[in-house]
């Protein structure tokens, strides 16, 4: 809220008044709550069936086969009963079988038959323990407390490591880079359970400072930062039988002690472990694999290399019936596509989109196809495909433009289509797996029909230097293009991220709607550097932060300074963390393009960041030293032109204060006031 208000008071002019404005506090509180477009909650596919279930009135409802009606209820009420729980709302629940749900209420796991009046304890948990990872069918439990990993119930009642301070266990490792989200894997049959180790011994402590305690206190972190020493990684394999541990061999795999191991996958017998070791340089990446008895490395099934960086993100998916073959995401040929390999690593075909894949929903029951989304029409849009896996040809199934997020049944038959665009809120359809419209469950009012909230644009830019933008322009509700707005750019325009889809809002946040009702433009690009474009467009920075993003970013400001609607002495620049990059380096590197920055959370100095993310994208400082020293921003200051305001969490562990105070010192000593 505070960030929004300083933004507000350093725009102060220009603003319109309208019936039923939308005010920032609305737009900030309830953008998720009160003005959300309406949804069904816990609308999800029953394990095993064609049916679906969904929560309404507190009631978890049960409706037989994709096209029908609620037919069966159980209210909270008979649930708390059952368990002897006492809930205030119906939990979130897995299915486990067509009649079988499970659910967490503290610290405990139960499963609920349909019909039944007695549930069942399954597993209960310390209070405090973390990253949860229970294997149904095994009846086996794992958690961390602190640094060390546990297992409970068929698994024994174990601690699993006993470790110093530096090694962590069982949780998330690489700072949650290389699509790492967690750090336990459980075989098919819970028998065994796989888990991320990082040794942090020779990473340097960092002091985040604690001001709400009196006096201030000291919190050591660990922070990995860019040329200098990293963790060391290492998998472990924990055997439920013997209680013992068993460490992959992975010494092999590298030249110096610093690696990553990631895309962590359990062949379908259980007996094999396909690993993704990527090198510190993070240029050449081997899939290998494991046998999971001993841990010894069975063979190298492929390898790819690239002049600029290899960024294995997705494990492998074994096809079912299928003696082994699996699916493997791959940028290789600068789209990321789906190749699939038999058991030995032997490629035997891929796919061909346009644009990137994204995530592969599942395979249809007879093993002939698969299913997958993907950025597809035009980098703002996403759709559903279905994939024959004999020649791995794809057709798109869902139609309408926009962004669409589907969920196959189990048996493949049907999707849930859940999408929206720039026009619609939200709809939540059933489809075929041909895309034909089965059965339409909500077609969401527009939540925000009572107010004046702007109007939004998606648009194709070619400001004449060669290269074609998607970007989105949020204009008053009144507009009027015979008058002249003063204009917010609001960027980002780093890896892995974009904002601008057709989908509702634009993909942007409600309080740039509330601007526009104050009377501005508020003006979002995509530039090289951000994603959904392919791997030439993303790693255009390569070694060469804030530079070709900046010449992105600043010809589109340019361009809309041209156009007869908007004031070009009013521009400001905002955005946060590679946005607060952004923001800084706009306002050094094109003084004067922008009256006013705001850098919420910004890298200052590359050298700061973290090992993983900055060597990726830039090398070490070692290696590149005229590459971070060109993107280093305290070197810029006194080109600073207009008001720049910058905000900063005194305990942020991602962009860590050190950046913010260089540059206050530096602006101190060059006299920039």
């Amino acid at each position: 809220m505070r960030i929004l208000l300083s933004l507000c008071i350093l725009l102060s002019f220009g603003a319109t008044s309208a019936q039923k404005k939308i005010s920032i506090e609305e737009a900030v509180l309830e953008q998720y709550g009160r003005l959300a477009p309406e949804n069904i909650s816990g609308f999800q596919w029953i394990e095993g069936t064609n049916s679906i279930s969904y929560v309404e009135n507190n009631a978890l409802v049960i409706a037989k086969g994709p096209a029908k009606n609620g037919s069966e209820k159980m209210a909270l009420a008979e649930l708390n009963a059952a368990c002897g729980t006492s809930m205030s709302r119906f939990p979130s629940i897995t299915w486990r079988s067509k009649d079988k749900f499970t659910f967490s209420y503290q610290s405990t796991i139960y499963e609920m038959k349909l019909g039944s009046k007695n549930g069942k304890t399954l597993v209960a948990y310390p209070a405090g323990a973390a990253n949860i990872d229970y294997h149904y069918e095994g009846r086996s439990l794992a958690y961390t407390m602190e640094n060390n990993l546990y297992v409970h119930d068929n698994c024994g009642k174990a601690q699993v490591t006993d470790n110093p301070d530096a090694v962590v266990s069982g949780q998330a490792i690489a700072r949650y880079e290389f699509g790492i989200s967690k750090g336990t894997f459980w075989s098919p049959d819970g028998s065994l359970l796989a888990f991320y180790e990082k040794d942090e011994s020779n990473v340097s402590q960092y002091p985040l400072v604690d001001y709400a305690t009196q006096p201030a206190s000291v919190n050591m972190i660990r922070y990995p930062m860019a040329g200098g020493p990293g963790e060391i990684a290492a998998v472990g394999i924990f055997n439920c039988k013997t209680q013992k541990t068993t460490y992959l061999e992975l010494e092999s795999n590298k030249k110096t002690d610093e690696f990553y191991a990631t895309n962590l996958a359990w062949t379908p017998d259980g007996k094999h472990i396909l690993l993704a070791i990527v090198n510190r340089d993070q240029n050449h990446m081997w899939l290998k694999e494991f046998d999971a008895e001993n841990g010894k490395e069975i063979r190298t099934l492929f390898e790819e290399t690239d002049d600029r960086y290899v960024e294995p993100e997705r494990p492998t998916l074994f096809i079912p019936e299928s003696n082994g073959d699996f699916l493997w995401f791959s940028e290789r040929n600068g789209i990321d596509n789906i190749y699939r390999y038999d058991k030995d690593g032997t490629l035997l075909g891929q796919t061909n989109f346009n644009l990137p894949a994204k995530e592969i929903l599942g395979f249809d029951d007879d093993g002939s196809y698969f299913y997958v989304e993907c950025i597809a029409v035009n980098p703002t849009e996403r759709h559903t495909f279905k994939v024959k896996l004999d020649d791995m040809s794809a057709t798109q199934i869902t139609a309408a433009g926009g962004a669409h997020y589907t969920d196959l049944s189990p048996s493949g038959d049907y999707l849930i289509d859940r999408w929206s665009n720039l026009d619609t809120p939200r709809e939540i359809d059933v489809i075929d797996n041909n895309g034909q419209l089965k059965k339409n469950w909500l077609s969401a009012e527009n939540p925000l029909s009572d107010y004046k909230a702007g109007q939004v644009e998606i648009m194709e830019i070619k400001p004449g230097n060669g290269q074609t933008y998607w970007g989105r322009l949020i204009k008053p509700q009144d507009f009027d293009p015979n008058k002249q707005y003063p204009v917010l750019v609001y960027v980002y325009n780093g890896p892995h991220a974009q904002l601008v889809e057709n989908r509702w809002l634009g993909r942007a946040a409600m309080w740039m709607y509330s601007m526009a009702e104050e009377g501005y433009l508020v003006f979002t690009v995509e530039g090289r550097g951000s994603s959904a474009r392919g791997f030439e467009w993303e790693s255009a920075v390569h070694r060469n932060m804030g530079t070709v993003e900046v010449e992105d970013q600043a010809a589109c400001a340019e361009w809309l300074k041209k156009q007869p609607y908007t004031d070009p002495d009013r521009f400001a620049v905002h955005g946060w963390s590679y946005g607060g990059f952004m923001t800084t380096s706009l306002m050094l590197k094109k003084p004067g393009l922008f009256k006013v920055g705001v850098a919420g959370g910004p890298v200052i100095d590359w050298s700061l960041y973290e090992v993983m993310y900055t060597e990726r994208y830039m090398d070490t400082p070692q290696d590149n030293p005229e590459g971070f020293d060109n993107a280093k921003l305290t070197n810029y200051v006194s080109a600073l032109q207009g008001d720049l305001l910058m905000i900063h969490g005194t305990s942020d562990d991602i962009v860590v204060m050190q950046h913010n105070m260089a540059f206050q010192d530096a602006c101190i000593r060059e006299g920039v006031l």
